[in-house]
């Protein structure tokens, strides 16, 4: 039997797909969905109620994320107040380990991580926040200037959260005393560089690879509406388009669901070949294009690519995508939890090499694991890290002129798809023991 992608068990049943062999595929990707076999015909797509689905999956797949009460933090502070309880113990066993009197947390990542969402931001490309949040061995105290303090009151809600605040005048940079004063000792780590600290973050941001629960149904949430609104802003492009203008397209789709645009690429034509981070110019969109983005809500990041094509697909670039695709199924289906991640990357080297292309690796990193950071770390062969047990991961192979990239987390029972296909034609793969639906290219 073979693994959904979409799902931990073999028969998919609570996921975004719902594979059933008696059941008709999606009329409207009759004439642009490809599979080994054919037509792609055991496959829903649910993510959209404007589009055909199986009502009982979309069922399902609501009450799945209904029980977990946290799609929202509106209105879930008890399963939140459990998040942030095991957070919370995860960092004091840093306490222990390394004799230290208190800790102090103030990058975005960290920050959303131990709030279970919150954030800490003026600007969305700051690593460093505006607020931090200092844990002692007993008490837990939240660090601005006057300016945050409103706001992280009423719209973070800390002091639910055991956070004492304390603030000082924005005209008088009181903070560096303040986290000695509270800290009750002189040995203090920090995510960050502040003075008369240590900075512990190779030991604190490895907490956060392994998701929680709630983390999983958030994450699961990011990666659908990232998804829609990529494919949504895909198909939107013409010929004459200019990059940029794709771009702005993407950002409104984003922003309406309230999600942060950490990175964007898009690339018309040739730019795609000749570009492996191709920023968007005011270039004109003539024949094909590339839209990716990093795209970010309740700190969870999120990172996939789509093609979109104004002429048939020439074999040479289906041979390449192809290919690319099959590269990135085989890390995926290789990202094991307790395994070292570099056992992905040296079977994407093997793909690589059986599909033609063995030196194309050469010419770009190809992804790792990924969650309140782009990337937490880029796999190569020197890697050491092990897989964890709800781990996000976003490879991404590229093959000059092409590319796959799409978020997974990584469980025992398989590859689990954060950001699966919505509305774009799909392909069907087997790799390693694992099947999956990835997006094709979109032809207009």
């Amino acid at each position: 039997m073979l693994r959904c992608s979409s799902c931990r068990t073999y028969l998919c049943s609570r996921c975004t797909y719902r594979t059933c062999g008696q059941q008709a595929g999606p009329p409207w990707r009759s004439g642009n969905s490809r599979s080994a076999g054919g037509w792609v015909d055991r496959v829903f797509y649910v993510l959209r109620p404007r589009l055909l689905f199986d009502s009982r999956c979309l069922t399902t797949y609501t009450e799945t994320v209904t029980d977990a009460r946290l799609i929202s933090r509106e209105g879930s502070n008890i399963v939140v107040q459990q998040e942030v309880a095991e957070k919370k113990r995860r960092v004091r066993t840093v306490l222990g380990e390394h004799s230290l009197d208190a800790i102090y947390l103030k990058t975005q990542s960290n920050f959303c991580w131990l709030t279970g969402g919150g954030l800490n931001v003026v600007g969305i490309t700051m690593e460093t926040g505006v607020a931090g949040l200092l844990l002692t061995p007993e008490r837990e105290y939240l660090i601005c200037s006057n300016i945050e303090v409103p706001r992280m009151r009423d719209e973070e809600r800390l002091e639910e959260q055991g956070y004492q605040i304390h603030a000082f005048p924005w005209y008088d940079d009181q903070e560096a005393s303040l986290v000695r004063e509270l800290a009750g000792g002189n040995a203090i780590g920090a995510d960050y560089p502040l003075a008369g600290t240590v900075n512990v973050s190779a030991t604190v941001n490895p907490l956060r690879y392994s998701l929680t629960e709630w983390e999983v149904e958030r994450y699961r949430e990011v990666g659908r509406l990232t998804a829609a609104a990529i494919e949504d802003a895909a198909a939107t492009i013409r010929p004459g388009d200019r990059e940029c203008m794709i771009v702005g397209r993407l950002a409104e789709r984003l922003w309406a669901e309230r999600l942060d645009y950490i990175t964007t690429f898009c690339a018309a034509d040739e730019r795609i070949a000749d570009y492996r981070h191709p920023i968007a110019t005011d270039r004109k969109i003539e024949k094909r294009a590339m839209l990716c983005v990093n795209a970010r809500k309740w700190g969870l990041i999120i990172s996939l690519t789509r093609f979109v094509q104004f002429e048939p697909v020439s074999a040479e670039l289906r041979r390449r995508y192809d290919a690319n695709v099959r590269i990135d199924c085989g890390m995926m289906a290789n990202t094991v939890p307790g395994k070292p991640a570099v056992e992905a990357f040296r079977r994407g080297l093997q793909l690589y090499a059986e599909t033609g292309f063995p030196d194309e690796y050469r010419l770009h990193h190809q992804g790792g694991s990924i969650g309140y950071v782009g990337r937490d770390y880029k796999v190569n062969q020197n890697t050491t890290e092990v897989v964890q047990e709800n781990q996000g991961f976003a490879w991404n192979p590229s093959i000059t002129g092409s590319k796959s990239e799409d978020t997974i987390l990584a469980t025992t029972g398989g590859p689990l798809m954060l950001s699966p296909p919505v509305t774009f034609p799909t392909m069907k793969i087997e790799v390693d023991g694992c099947a999956f639906v990835r997006p094709d290219i979109l032809i207009m």
